[in-house]
């Protein structure tokens, strides 16, 4: 009998986002954004913009 490879397909279960890291708070892009396109940051005293893309895709900037 030969000897053959076991392939196994893993998947993220329904209520687990992907490549979450951290148990921190989860926010809705579509929340934050409130229909807009980019929002401002505030870290200490630098300011920092998030943009949504054409092609919905997040930037974010100093």
């Amino acid at each position: 009998m030969k000897n053959s490879p076991i392939r196994r397909e893993i998947r993220p279960q329904p209520n687990q986002a992907q490549g979450r890291h951290s148990d921190g708070p989860m926010l809705e892009s579509n929340a934050l954004f409130a229909g807009g396109n980019e929002v401002v940051i505030t870290h200490g005293a630098e300011l920092y913009r998030l943009r949504l893309t054409r092609q919905n895709r997040l930037i974010l900037t100093k």
